[in-house]
């Protein structure tokens, strides 16, 4: 086993920690807001990691590059949905959760 495949899967395991973390934090916070942040911020570097480890494996640069691109578009995707989520839970008059 060389080296690249070694660290492609560390990223990969890596990866699927923060998507599991995401998880967690998905059932356990108490409001749309904090489960909002655990899953966007979670899934994003879980995906950037699964993405780099992909990459170290990808045929060519190429396709290396259409995967940090569909990163990218997920990271854009996320984060746009994420704040109309947050905004509709304001307009409905959700009040983010306090001690």
């Amino acid at each position: 086993m060389s080296i690249t495949e070694v660290l492609a899967t560390a990223l990969l395991c890596l990866g699927a920690f923060f998507f599991v973390a995401g998880t967690v934090g998905l059932l356990r916070f108490p409001d749309v807001y904090t489960r909002l942040h655990a899953l966007t911020k979670a899934d994003n570097v879980g995906l950037g990691l699964v993405v780099a480890g992909l990459a170290l494996q990808a045929p060519s640069p190429a396709v290396a590059g259409k995967l940090v691109l569909i990163w990218l578009l997920v990271v854009v995707a996320s984060a746009t949905a994420c704040h109309l989520v947050a905004q509709a839970a304001m307009r409905r008059g959700i009040v983010p959760w306090k001690r």
